[in-house]
């Protein structure tokens, strides 16, 4: 019976049965649901629809209420998902005996991942294993402060002596919240530790990651021993092993200003590449019914392990998951409907890392395949060329535009730049890259038995130096990269109603889409007066957390008059986080201005001390700034000047801003320290 049922509910669209699984996840997401109540409305909903399909008398009501009740159900099973797949319910989890500052500790981790390393840290994944001498788990980021320590291999057991706290929200407005990321990741907290405390167990964690990380060195071993180029090789490893830890910022930069990025993380263009190079080499095997079969196998365990080896980040397990859904179409002589394809895709991924759904990667992979998908048709029938190299280019533009349609709205809200000239990009380096994949595949299968042929791996070298001169020159075009686009997630949803308005009408034109496309541009337009309008009439004062310097803002409306020291202002560090603020809030700087000792704002005294600690305006004001370590004593001052609030920027030391918080409370004055609290808007 139950399997009927199944049965019934997968001829179901699945793409309906997707989206009500997603927008549960994304309930679940936002609102965290309690275990219980998520898992008793399931089961009610369970019990309700096998009720009415197989007991209803009335197979009109039964078949009227059935599709209503398998998308709830998806729904409740999208939120379930998402709650039971929280580390945090378990009592055990190290989140629960941390705080927000850092505590020293003992702990014993397995690496799991080796991340990009920082300035001064290199960085990993771990598994947490005990907590002080009891029992813990959970993932956390591990901080080793850079030394002569040599890298550390994936499975290690360390015990280590550090520092552990929660992952801290941005201490600054509209800058990239890194703790949120982790969070989305299952990672809650970071852990800080030595070179010299950590002591390394002889015995490893030998999982499938252990496996294919020592498969990866191994390969870059026997590359850089046979003098494989520094800069071609961590190139061609993100493109082949999906590793992207080496990559140097001024490569990266070029791939992202050509409009390229896609190309050094393992996508769909390179797991279909791997398909089709696998269903090639097994051509010879016979075409019966159970030789299909074994190539299915092959094909699958062969993807899944280049998964596997690639890191399974979550364009590589989306592309590995819908590529095996089609490879088991191929072995069934069916038509793969793509739709249901990359639905059923998401589906199964989501089921079993509901997390990935937070991912910026796989929420602009979905799209992009999905606007290929959709739009690309509908661009390729305006030209119809009468030669099969013409046609090529053509796809390959079209393929591009569909693409970069899709995605446009979702890249500028993330990252505020769109690449101009990414058709030139495409039309040069993609007919390429079926060459450098395949070179790349079998250099790598080579070098995996330390079986080096020197002109192959001088070819592949030279086309990723070919590819990246040619990125560079791409690149070099920064006319072309719009860069600082500010974009509202409202604004970003507008478009999208738009745009898909836009190709829905042009599909098939009549009235009533007419119509919608017109409310849709309206709406688009009275969304961006409304939220103009609402900026213009903006007022505030910023005192930002920038380390080691002080940025103070004014702001009337989409003007910002900035206060610092001629030090701060050259600060890079303070230049990213006000490029930040006045991107994210569509405002521009009109006026930079020397720190005064005295401010007014909206009614509001700021007295400002600064570093040689000097007493400039006697008055009794509403806010007193400290800024630049002044040499003070804070309880005679307050009992000077009496205000009414104390505020301590990044600029001090910490140690004054724990004294002065101590003072503060012993005067009962409040006191802001941003590098506590984050910044402090008037």
């Amino acid at each position: 019976m139950w399997y009927l049922l199944v049965m019934r509910v997968l001829q179901f669209p699945l793409i309906k049965i997707t989206a009500s699984f997603v927008l549960g996840l994304l309930i679940a997401h936002y609102t965290k649901p309690a275990f219980l109540y998520s898992f008793i409305a399931l089961l009610v909903s369970l019990l309700i629809l096998f009720s009415i399909d197989f007991f209803s008398k009335s197979k009109l009501l039964a078949s009227s209420y059935f599709g209503i009740l398998a998308l709830s159900t998806a729904f409740l099973i999208g939120i379930f998902t998402f709650v039971s797949q929280d580390p945090t319910r378990n009592k055990n989890h190290y989140v629960h005996f941390i705080s927000d500052q850092n505590k020293v500790c003992s702990a014993i981790v397995i690496l799991k991942e080796k991340l990009k390393n920082s300035s001064v840290s290199n960085r990993y994944v771990a598994q947490l294993i005990s907590l002080n001498g009891k029992p813990s788990f959970g993932k956390v980021l591990l901080n080793i402060k850079k030394s002569n320590y040599h890298s550390l291999d994936v499975g290690s057991k360390l015990q280590v002596v550090g520092s552990i706290s929660k992952n801290k929200p941005s201490n600054n407005p509209n800058q990239f919240d890194y703790g949120n990321y982790l969070e989305n990741q299952h990672i809650y907290g970071q852990l800080f530790v030595k070179a010299n405390s950590i002591r390394i167990s002889p015995i490893k964690e030998k999982s499938l990651f252990y496996y294919a990380s020592l498969l990866r060195n191994r390969i870059i071993q026997n590359l850089e021993k046979n003098h494989f180029h520094k800069s071609e090789l961590s190139v061609v490893v993100a493109l082949i092993l999906g590793q992207q830890q080496d990559i140097s910022p001024e490569i990266v930069r070029d791939y992202q200003y050509a409009g390229a990025v896609h190309v050094l993380s393992v996508s769909g263009l390179h797991v279909g590449f791997i398909l089709l190079f696998i269903t090639f080499l097994l051509k010879p095997f016979p075409n019966s019914r159970r030789g299909a079969l074994v190539k299915l196998i092959i094909v699958i365990t062969f993807l899944w392990a280049f998964g596997l080896l690639a890191g399974f980040a979550p364009s590589v397990v989306r592309s590995v998951t819908m590529f095996s859904f089609v490879a088991v179409g191929m072995y069934l002589r069916r038509s793969v409907n793509i739709y249901n394809t990359l639905a059923i895709s998401a589906l199964f991924i989501l089921l079993f890392q509901p997390s990935f759904l937070m991912d910026v990667g796989f929420q602009l992979s979905y799209v992009a395949l999905y606007f290929i998908v959709w739009l690309q048709p509908l661009l390729a029938s305006i030209w119809l060329p009468k030669y099969k190299l013409t046609s090529y280019f053509w796809d390959i533009i079209t393929v591009s535009f569909a693409a970069q349609i899709g995605t446009f709205p979702m890249s500028i809200y993330y990252f505020h730049q769109f690449p101009g000239l990414f058709f030139v990009t495409n039309l040069v380096i993609l007919p390429g890259m079926s060459i450098i994949l395949g070179l790349g595949v079998v250099v790598m299968f080579l070098a995996a038995f330390d079986w080096i042929w020197l002109p192959l791996l001088k070819a592949l070298e030279w086309c990723i130096w070919l590819l990246n001169k040619v990125i560079a020159w791409v690149a070099s075009f920064e006319g072309f990269v719009f860069k600082d686009i500010p974009l509202s997630v409202f604004m970003m949803w507008g478009l999208y109603f738009v745009i898909f308005s836009v190709i829905i009408w042009i599909k098939k034109p009549t009235f009533k889409k007419l119509l919608f496309l017109l409310i849709a541009i309206i709406s688009l337009q009275s969304l961006a007066f409304s939220l103009k309008y609402f900026n213009q009439k903006s007022e505030e004062l910023l005192v930002f957390n920038s380390r080691g310097t002080t940025l103070l803002t004014e702001r009337y409306g989409d003007q910002v008059t900035l206060f610092s020291t001629k030090y701060s202002i050259k600060s890079k560090s303070a230049a990213l986080v006000l490029k930040s603020y006045l991107i994210g809030n569509s405002c521009i700087l009109i006026n930079k201005r020397e720190l005064p000792n005295l401010l007014y704002f909206k009614h509001k005294k700021i007295l400002i001390i600064n570093r040689d600690g000097k007493l400039r305006a006697a008055c009794s004001p509403d806010i007193l700034l400290l800024v630049n370590n002044p040499k003070i004593n804070l309880e005679r001052v307050l009992q000077m000047v009496k205000p009414k609030l104390v505020v301590a920027d990044a600029s001090n030391y910490r140690l004054y801003c724990k004294l002065w918080k101590v003072t503060c409370e012993k005067e009962k004055i409040p006191f802001h320290s941003t590098d506590e609290k984050g910044f402090y808007k008037l």
